[in-house]
Order: structure tokens, then sequence, then C-alpha cells
């Protein structure tokens, strides 16, 4: 059976402990077999910060929803797993999740994916809230979504049609945190942080009766170069995936600000504020970012590396389809991707300056009054971003009133959504399995590239399937940059590439926020997981893959 065990113990013990006697009264309006859970730990999110508890404690509820007309039942668990070190086997870590699992079905046939965002620093609530699970938040995307109250619904497009869903906190997010002697700081690293999730997966596997289900990864952002890493060192240790979804990736930072990568979302935004200087305006967007591509790739990255010497049918082109001015664009050393002395990307706050308005990096659809900051945003927590703006009051109210009435965990310790500190102390270090590190930054500090990780992951496994989503106006992770980074990752077998497929959608970073976007990332997901569960042979042999080596925490 795939429901999550009721389960207040500690990997060593089967001491019980007990829900506050506030919880017991509010369970009187519970549904039967509903466990709320009060948990009085405090959890930090400093770099320092630990606990001393090591008990695995959850709240349980019980629900139902339908999904393509189909009624499905469902129980929801909140609550920790703790970790341990795999030298020692000392517990080093409690990670608080939520899982979904759909009622009365078997665990061969039952996938189960692990959700997850980015940052580094970043809770899962984003994807829990706005995606794939049962029920997701109501905005206004891509307009500014109005103070409370707020709502919630049934989500049409959710996923737990096809799998069970376990949205993972990182260590120093939502109530995640080191077991002492450990600190939080221990986990903030490329490394440091694929191996938690990869030991928190194979706890939830072993204490769910879940290691003979087909597996799937899904990362957002920051998540998906965690992907890349999670899943070859989940295959070295003998769990092979069936499918990964790489949601607004970001695969090689040293392509970052590239503005061959930026061109074509640049002019996406453009296109759906009817700046371009192209009459008639092209009706389809997808064809014309294709358009924008092939000159990204040609004329506009000749000009890039002969300026000053400029041609003016280059510079007259680039014009049409950013809608900025040539005078500006020359200024601009022609390159959209620029930003000024205080950080404010430049193409961002121009678009639109006469109107007095900003685009959103994270959606460059969404606007809002430029007052000289925002256009400059953090890039952990996406400080001052129109996007981020228009839903962190619903995002924040709703996870409260979610969490603690729906799913019935309460805490006295703050939630942490996000975690500016993880950002600032994470260790980037990391060297791909392949070889193909990119060298350092001005500090000397190794400079991330993921690619070669997932490369690897799929040249071993190849019957592993990836799915690239991503938005056409996400600016934060540009889809052409996106599609330039797995072309050129070291993934030798033409084949194995057939694994491999992307998919664009109008939207932004967070594509699932826009519902036309989120419908059709919904039914291509279908579509992978139908293809991995529907082929035995494949499953088969990611199966024996994992018996040679597979040993329950």
């Amino acid at each position: 059976m795939t429901n999550t065990e009721s389960a207040s113990v500690s990997p060593q013990s089967s001491h019980n402990s007990h829900a506050s006697p506030a919880a017991a009264a509010a369970g009187a309006s519970h549904k039967a077999g509903d466990q709320p859970f009060f948990d009085p730990v405090a959890y930090g999110n400093g770099p320092d910060d630990s606990v001393t508890d090591i008990t695995e404690t959850a709240a349980i509820t019980h629900h139902s929803t339908t999904i393509g007309g189909q009624k499905i039942n469902y129980t929801a668990t909140a609550g920790h797993l703790v970790i341990v070190d795999p030298s020692s086997s000392q517990p080093e870590a409690k990670m608080f999740y939520v899982a979904f699992t759909q009622d009365n079905q078997k665990e061969e046939t039952r996938p189960v994916t692990f959700f997850y965002n980015g940052g580094p620093g970043s809770s899962s609530v984003f994807v829990l809230l706005g995606s794939f699970a049962p029920r997701r938040i109501k905005t206004s995307m891509p307009g500014f979504t109005p103070p409370a109250p707020y709502s919630m619904e049934d989500n049409p497009d959710s996923l737990l049609d096809k799998s069970d869903l376990i949205f993972i906190n990182p260590v120093g997010t939502g109530y995640s945190a080191a077991i002492a002697p450990k600190k939080n700081r221990d986990f903030w690293g490329v490394d440091q942080d694929a191996d938690s999730i990869k030991q928190f997966i194979k706890r939830f596997l072993t204490k769910n009766n879940r290691w003979n289900s087909p597996k799937y990864l899904f990362g957002e952002s920051y998540g998906t170069a965690r992907s890349c890493v999670l899943a070859y060192r989940l295959h070295e240790d003998g769990v092979d995936l069936n499918g990964i979804t790489l949601q607004s990736s970001i695969l090689d930072y040293t392509q970052a600000g590239n503005p061959v990568g930026a061109l074509p979302t640049t002019a996406a935004d453009a296109w759906y504020h009817k700046k371009l200087g192209i009459a008639p305006r092209p009706t389809d967007l997808g064809t014309f970012a294709e358009e924008v591509a092939q000159f990204a790739r040609t004329d506009y990255l000749a000009a890039l590396r002969k300026f000053p010497t400029t041609d003016s049918a280059t510079v007259e082109k680039l014009s049409e389809y950013t809608g900025i001015d040539k005078t500006t664009l020359l200024a601009w050393s022609l390159d959209i991707a620029s930003y000024d002395s205080r950080g404010n990307s430049l193409f961002l706050t121009t678009l639109l300056k006469a109107q007095g308005l900003a685009l959103g990096e994270y959606d460059g659809r969404v606007t809002a009054i430029n007052t000289g900051i925002a256009g400059k945003i953090d890039p952990n927590s996406g400080g001052n971003d129109p996007t981020m703006t228009a839903v962190t009051g619903v995002y924040t109210t709703m996870w409260n009133v979610y969490l603690n009435e729906q799913l019935k965990y309460t805490s006295n310790s703050a939630f942490t959504d996000l975690n500016d500190q993880a950002f600032q102390f994470w260790d980037f270090g990391h060297i791909d399995p392949t070889g193909a590190q990119k060298g350092l930054d001005a500090k000397g500090n190794i400079i991330l590239y993921t690619a070669g990780d997932l490369a690897a992951v799929m040249a071993l496994n190849p019957d592993l399937k990836v799915l690239s989503a991503n938005g056409f106006f996400d600016y934060v992770t540009p889809f052409y940059q996106t599609v330039l980074d797995l072309q050129q990752m070291p993934l030798v077998s033409q084949q194995v590439r057939q694994n491999l497929s992307a998919r664009f959608y109008p939207s932004g970073h967070m594509v699932y926020l826009d519902g036309g976007s989120r419908t059709a990332l919904k039914a291509d997901l279908a579509r992978m997981y139908d293809a991995t569960v529907s082929n035995i042979q494949a499953l088969g042999r990611i199966r024996a893959l994992q018996a040679r080596v597979a040993r329950p925490d």
C-alpha cells in the first residue's frame, strides 16, 4: 500500500510522541482517521542552528478530489523524516515534507515523484501550492493578486492521477534542520545538499515500502541543477530513476547572463507587450521565438563579437525584435542582457519606461511601477521583482491556512519559505562525473556546471526519460539558454539523446502559474509517465540495476 504511515518514531527506536492537548481537542471536527499534530520543536534557519530531537512525526489527513472525471481518495502526510550519516548511521537532519498518496494502490505499479524548488534556499511551498498537488492557490497572474481574503481550489491539473507526490524542504528551509552536532550550514552546498536529498529519498522508500515503485524527480530553477547531481548520486547508490522533469533550468552558470541565450526571451516580452518593430505582429509565439533564436546564434552572435564595429542591418533587426531603439542598443554595446551600475536589468527597466513600468524578471508579462528597484532582484528570494510581488501575499497566507487547517500540522516555529542565508553561505564547488568543469570565477570559486551530471546519468541509465519545461517569458533562466546548454552537454549517444524532450509554454519561470501552461505541462507530464510505466522492458532493466546494490537504510 502507498499510504505513508502515521509515525512519531526515531529511526532507531519505537518511542511514541503525542499531539498537544490543543491539537487533540481540535481533532473532534476532523474526519475519522485524521491525526492532527502539534510540533513543539523549535526549528532555526541560521547557519549554525540545529535541533536535538530525532523523532519522525507527522500529521495525517484524508481527502478526495476529482481529476479527469475520476474520483481519487488520497492521504496527505505532513511531517519529518530523519536522515542519517551513511558512514556512522547517526542522525544528522530532520527534513520536513508533505506527501500526497493515492489510497489502495500497489507499490509495484504506482509511481512516486519527489518535488523541490530551487534558490538555493527555497522551500517547496511554491511548487506545492502552485503546480500539481491536489489543491492549489488562485492567483490573478499575470496581474497583481489583491490582498486577502484569498482562496484555494481543487486542482484539475494535479499529477496525483499519475503518481504519488512528495514535496521536500531542504535543510534550513521549511521546518527542516540539522541535528546536533551537525549545523544547517553543513548541508549548504551543491554536493552536501544533493547527498541529504538522496538520503531523504532512500529513507522515504524504506519507511513506505516504495523501493520497487517507478521513481521521478521534479525540480525547478536551482532545483534542476540539484536534480542533475542528485540523479547521478542516486544511481551510484542503486536507485535508478524512470524520469526527471527540469522546469526552468540553470545547468551551466558560466552562461548566466549570456545575451545570445537571453535574446529570444526579450523578444517574447516585446511581443507580449506589443512593442515589436515588426508589422504585422507575428501570430504564433513559438514560431517567432525560433526565428529570433536563429538570428541570435548567427547574426547577433557575430555582431557581439565584432562590436564596436557594427552592421546596420543587424542592429536594425535587433531593434525590431526587442522594441529597443538603435541608439540605446548601441549604448548597451548591443548586450541585451546587460545591467546598470545599480544591478538593474537595462532591458526590463527600459521597454516600458515611457509608461513608468518595469517588467518582471521571473515573468516578463508582469509589470510594476518602476520606482528604481523593481528591475533589481535578489538572486535567491526575488525581492522587489514584480512577479514575486504579485504572488507573495497569496502564497504566504494560503500556505499557513492550508498547512494548519487542512493538513492539520501546526508549530510554534516560523516556516522558512525562503532562506537568504543559505544562498549566502552556499558552497557551489562541484565537479561533474564527466570532468567537464568550466573553470573558476574572479574569486577563485568553481563555477557550477551540472549538465555533465545529467549526461552521465542518462548514459548510464539509457531508459531514463528527461523532460525540459520552459517558459517563454522567463528572464531568470531563459528558455533558449537551456536549449543551448542541453545541446552542448557531453552526451555522445544520439540514441540516448532521444530520451530528452523540451517543451515551451507562454508563461514565466513558474510555468504553472499560467493556467493554460499548467494544463499543457500536465499533459506533457502524463505522456512521459505513461510512456515510462508502460515500457515493461525498461522497467525491468531499471529494477535489475537497483536490485544489484539497493539496501534498505
